[in-house]
């Protein structure tokens, strides 16, 4: 009878120390899992302290550039655009060049214009190319030294005839 004893005694020490490890085993998972959970929460929170940081960082930053804008706008009412004077310098055309813009002097910006002008009227641009320009007589072809140019070439062409 005593062995059966040491025997059922033998099966309840391992059945405890069994019911000890699942016991054990349960609290170490759950300690990880607030462990984690705590992890979590502490990053969801910096996250969002960012956020909120980034936002009012934001929401500064653009009240300072409206600041800024609107300075920027009250300035640009006070004062006018000043024009380049050598561009508004009155210059005579040569003889050439009179016969499209006038022989009074102008400044070379008029001057570009008033060949538009010219050339609208005479419908000088080239159909499929509208930056070409075509000659339609001699005196045109004098002035450009070709039978066609560009627009581009124009006001050049036009300030070598100006002085």
């Amino acid at each position: 009878m005593a062995v059966k004893k040491k025997a059922t005694k033998k099966v309840a020490k391992k059945a405890a120390k069994k019911a000890t490890k699942k016991v054990a085993k349960k609290a170490t998972k759950k300690a990880a899992a607030k462990k984690t959970t705590k992890k979590a929460a502490k990053k969801t929170a910096k996250k969002a302290t960012k956020k909120v940081a980034a936002k009012k960082a934001t929401k500064k930053v653009a009240a300072k550039k409206a600041t800024k804008k609107k300075v920027a706008a009250k300035k640009k009412t006070k004062t006018k655009r000043k024009p380049n004077a050598a561009f508004m310098k009155a210059m005579t055309p040569s003889a050439a060049l009179s016969e499209f813009v006038g022989n009074k002097p102008l400044p070379r910006t008029q001057a570009v214009k008033k060949f538009w002008d010219y050339i609208k009227k005479h419908d000088l641009q080239d159909a499929k190319n509208r930056r070409q320009i075509n000659a339609n007589g001699a005196n045109l072809e004098k002035l450009f030294g070709a039978k066609s140019i560009t627009m581009f070439d124009l006001a050049k062409i036009i300030n070598k005839h100006l002085s």
